[in-house]
């Protein structure tokens, strides 16, 4: 009986034994088939102003679209709400991970420089999207010429408007560097006549709310204002519902910039006379292309612009863009 048993006992042992080599094979071979099927060339990250913001969205989309044609893992990454700072430790922590390359909006300050220094020494290649840093390490800038985009502002309200025009404007955030460039240029533009008077400056931090609560605090600090024009995305919308809470004897001129949803419909609804229309989807593709060009150890143009234009009623239809306007 001892020896019966301990033949039983035997079997069973060597029976789970067999069974153990077989599924642990199986799984090891379905993890391995898994990692083979999920290896990328390069890691590339993009770091976005805020992950909730429409138009990064756009720009996200347009590099999602070029990384698959290259076999590239992109890791989108930012802050809620757009934070500088947070963005810096961001960039600091992705240069520590030692990506391959890190697309990134310039930031004013030191401190960016000095990340943009570290990722040099550390030989990851980085890319301004959006917003350029010239006189750092970056490799490229990608993204409209925000002074030009600025200038054709000022000469569309100069187009578009007769009269003595008093203006307010609205921007994002000041000391962002693209709001920098657009403000300068739009105020080059409306020097080249003397009806056109900038009154005052007010901030909307990026938000709608922001934007219609700068709105209201410019009208009722000026009455006299009767053109506005916000220098970011959500500027033009929130100025539009600015503008309905004071409900003024006269409407005023409004130019938005960047082509959301809600500023397309505002214009068909002649809310806003029109916008500055920029390409995110095209900043996105393009960018990737360069730091494909990049890990390639290829020459790549430092400055790459891309279009601008303006749209206005007539080239909008039911919510979508006819043509892309006029422009540079």
């Amino acid at each position: 009986m001892k020896r019966f048993f301990y033949m039983v006992g035997m079997l069973i042992f060597v029976l789970s034994f067999c069974l153990m080599v077989y599924y642990g094979k199986e799984t090891f071979y379905v993890e391995n088939k898994a990692t083979t099927e999920n290896v990328y060339d390069h890691h590339i990250v993009l770091i976005t102003e805020e992950v909730g913001n429409d138009y990064w969205h756009l720009i996200e989309n347009g590099a999602r679209d070029e990384a698959l044609n290259h076999n590239i893992y992109l890791e989108y990454i930012g802050p809620k709400r757009s934070d500088n700072d947070e963005n810096l430790q961001t960039f600091d922590r992705m240069i520590s991970a030692k990506v391959d390359g890190i697309i990134i909006q310039g930031l004013p300050g030191e401190r960016f420089k000095n990340l943009m220094d570290k990722a040099d020494e550390n030989s990851i290649p980085v890319v301004n999207v959006d917003t350029d840093v010239p006189d750092s390490q970056r490799k490229a800038y990608v993204g409209t010429d925000n002074y030009q985009a600025g200038f054709l502002a000022g000469q569309t309200l100069i187009g578009d408007t007769s009269g003595d025009q008093f203006v307010g404007v609205v921007v994002g955030m000041f000391d962002a560097l693209n709001q920098q460039d657009r403000l300068k240029g739009f105020k080059d533009a409306i020097a080249t006549v003397n009806r056109i008077k900038l009154v005052a400056i007010e901030e909307s931090n990026i938000t709608e709310i922001g934007a219609a609560q700068a709105t209201y605090s410019l009208l009722k600090q000026y009455p006299n204002i009767n053109a506005l024009f916000g220098t970011s995305a959500l500027d033009g919308i929130g100025i539009a519902q600015g503008v309905e809470e004071m409900n003024p004897t006269t409407y005023p001129y409004i130019l938005a910039f960047d082509t959301l949803p809600e500023t397309l419909e505002l214009i068909e609804q002649e809310k806003i006379a029109a916008t500055i229309v920029q390409y995110p989807y095209e900043m996105g593709r393009l960018a990737v292309l360069k730091m494909v060009e990049l890990q390639q150890k290829r020459t790549v143009e430092p400055l790459n612009y891309t279009n601008t234009g303006v749209v206005r009623k007539e080239t909008i239809k039911n919510g979508e863009i006819l043509q892309s306007g006029d422009g540079f």
